[in-house]
C-alpha cells in the first residue's frame, strides 16, 4: 500500500539513523505505526527507506517530515512530492497480532511489545487489544514469565540488598483492607516490606488510594528508599514510580471496563514484585461467587501459577485461599477503610475483628514462610503485636515518614459528608451478600476518585434482620453524588434477605 505525501524539511539533527515524522492524526488514519519503516520514492528513480515516529504538531497533514540526516545526504527539495509504501511493521505490532490469534510468542517478542508500551508508541486501543488479548487464548507458564519478566526490565528496579518480603491480594473483594495492618506488624518486627500498592481497578479503592487518605503516596525511588531505611517498609503508589511502567497503562486502558484476565492479573503482581525484589511472597486469594475468583478452581488453577512464576524468579511464594462471602470489614471506599485500618491498629471498640484476624494471619504467613518464627506460630506473634501496640507505632511512624500527619485519629478520617441509611424491607436472614453490587454503588457515590464516598454495612451475611433495621450507610461528597448512589442502591440489592 502506497501514499502521496509532501516532503517538509526539518533544521534538527537525530544522530540515530534515519527518521520521518508524520502526522499524529493522519498516521492513526492510514494505518501507520511509530516505529513502522517505509520507502520514499522521490525524484527520478531515487528511494529512501525510513522510520516513522508521529507528532502533534511539527508537521501538518499530507505532508512528512525529514530530519537533516535524511534531506542532507538524499537531495530532496522541499514541498517534493514522494510515494510513501510500507515496508515492514515493528516487532510489537506483529506480536499483538500474534498474541490477539491465540499464538505463542518469544521473549524478544514480548520485551518488545512491552517496551513499546513502557514508552508510549502504542496508542490506548492497541494497548486495549493487548489487554483483551488475555482472554483470547491462556498464557502458557513461560509466557507469563517473559512478560512479567520484561515488564520488569523495562522499568526501574528495587534492590535494597537485602531479603525483602511482602503481600498482596489479587483484588475484588470489597474492603478488605488488610494490606496498611500487615506492614504495620511485619516492620515492627524489623523484617523489611516495601509495599508498592496499584489503585483501584475493579473495586471502589485500592490500597494505594486508602493510604493516601493519611498521608501522601507518590514519590521516587530514592525517597522509598530513605523510607523503607528508617521505618523498615512503607504503603506507596507503585504508578508513581517507573516500575513495570507497561502495567500502569495497560490498567488504565482496564479500569473502564472494570475487568481484567487471569493472566493479565498474575503478570501485573509478578512483574512489581520482581521489580521491588521481593525474596518471600504471600498472596491473597478471596473465593466467592460475587468476587473476582468465583469459585476453587479457578483458585487452584491461579495458585499453581502463582507458584510456577515464582521458581522461576526463586522467590518463595504461599498462596492463602480464602472463602469470601461478604467484604472484609465494615467500611468499603477509600476514607472508610482507612478508618478501618486505623479502628485495628488503635484498637478502637468499634474495630472490624475480621479484618483484624484475616491480617493476622496473613502477617502470620509471612513470618512463617520467611522463617522468623515456627510453622503455627505466626498468627500468635502477629496478634501479639496488634494487642501491644507496636503495629500502631509502626503504622504512625510510616504515615509521618510519608508526609502524613502523626497520631491520626481514626473517627477523624471521615470529612464532612452528605450520608443517606438504607433500610430493610423486609424480616428474615441475610442470604447473600452481592459484592459486584457493592461496587456499583461506591463507584456511583464517586469512589474511588471522591476519597469520602463509599458505604458503611451494618450487617453480615447469616444475620437476621427485621424489616426497617439498617443495611447500609453511604457515603459521599456531592449531594449529586448521593442521587445517583441512591438509584444505583435501588437497582443493585446488596443484601439479599429470605
Amino acid at each position: 500500500m502506497s501514499y502521496f505525501l509532501k516532503t517538509k524539511k526539518l533544521d534538527i539533527e537525530t544522530g540515530s539513523g534515519l527518521i520521518a515524522i508524520l502526522n499524529e492524526k493522519e498516521a492513526e488514519h492510514l494505518g501507520i505505526h511509530p516505529g513502522d519503516r517505509v520507502t520514499l520514492n522521490y525524484g527520478k528513480k531515487k528511494k529512501v527507506t525510513v522510520t516513522i515516529d508521529t507528532s502533534q504538531k511539527l508537521v501538518k497533514p499530507g505532508y512528512i517530515g525529514l530530519f537533516e540526516d535524511v534531506w542532507e545526504k538524499r537531495v530532496i527539495k522541499e514541498d517534493e512530492v514522494a510515494q510513501m509504501v510500507v515496508e515492514s511493521r515493528p516487532l510489537s505490532i506483529e506480536t499483538l497480532k500474534k498474541k490477539m490469534l491465540g499464538k505463542p510468542c518469544s521473549y524478544d517478542e514480548f520485551y518488545a511489545l512491552i517496551k513499546d508500551i513502557s514508552d508510549g508508541k502504542f496508542s490506548e486501543i492497541e494497548t486495549t487489544y493487548y489487554a483483551a488479548s488475555g482472554f483470547v487464548a491462556p498464557y502458557t507458564d513461560q509466557e507469563l514469565y517473559y512478560v512479567a519478566k520484561a515488564m520488569a526490565e523495562t522499568g526501574e528496579q528495587f534492590n535494597l540488598k537485602q531479603k525483602v518480603v511482602d503481600k498482596h491480594s489479587v483484588g475484588g473483594l470489597a474492603g478488605n483492607r488488610s494490606t496498611p495492618i500487615i506492614i504495620s506488624i511485619i516492620a515492627s518486627l524489623g523484617v523489611t516490606i516495601p509495599k508498592t500498592s496499584s489503585r483501584a481497578i475493579t473495586s471502589p479503592a485500592g490500597t494505594a488510594d486508602a493510604m493516601e487518605v493519611l498521608c501522601p503516596v507518590s514519590f521516587s525511588l530514592p525517597e522509598i528508599k530513605k523510607i523503607v531505611k528508617k521505618t523498615n517498609g512503607c504503603l506507596v503508589w507503585g504508578g508513581g514510580l517507573r516500575m513495570a511502567p507497561a502495567d500502569d497503562k495497560i490498567i488504565q486502558v482496564s479500569r473502564p471496563l472494570a475487568v481484567e484476565s487471569y493472566d493479565k492479573m498474575i503478570v501485573s503482581i509478578m512483574a512489581k514484585k520482581v521489580a521491588t525484589g521481593v525474596d518471600y511472597l504471600v498472596i491473597d486469594i478471596p473465593v466467592g461467587e460475587s468476587c473476582k475468583v468465583p469459585n476453587m478452581k479457578h483458585a487452584n488453577a491461579i495458585e499453581k501459577k502463582f507458584i510456577a512464576l515464582g521458581k522461576k524468579f526463586k522467590m518463595k511464594v504461599k498462596v492463602i485461599k480464602t472463602p469470601a462471602k461478604e467484604p472484609i470489614g465494615r467500611g468499603i471506599g477509600p476514607a472508610l477503610e482507612a478508618r478501618e485500618v486505623l479502628r485495628v491498629v488503635q484498637q478502637h471498640k468499634f474495630r472490624s475483628l475480621d479484618l483484624e484476624n484475616k491480617a493476622c494471619k496473613l502477617a502470620g504467613a509471612i513470618l512463617e514462610l520467611k522463617g522468623y518464627c515456627k510453622s503455627g506460630n505466626g498468627y500468635k506473634i502477629a496478634k501479639g503485636q496488634v494487642k501491644n501496640g507496636e503495629a500502631w507505632q509502626k503504622l504512625n511512624q510510616i504515615i509521618v515518614a510519608q508526609g502524613g500527619e502523626d497520631d491520626i485519629n481514626s473517627e477523624e478520617v471521615i470529612k464532612e459528608v452528605e450520608k443517606y441509611e438504607i433500610h430493610a424491607k423486609k424480616s428474615g436472614k441475610i442470604h447473600f451478600v452481592n459484592n459486584k453490587n457493592i461496587n456499583e454503588v461506591c463507584m456511583n457515590l464517586g469512589a474511588p476518585i471522591d476519597k469520602n464516598a463509599g458505604i458503611h454495612t451494618h450487617v453480615r451475611y447469616g444475620q437476621k434482620v427485621k424489616k426497617g433495621d439498617k443495611l447500609y450507610t453511604m457515603y459521599t461528597s456531592s449531594a449529586d453524588r448521593l442521587k445517583l448512589g441512591k438509584l444505583a442502591a435501588a437497582k443493585n440489592i446488596i443484601f439479599n434477605i429470605k
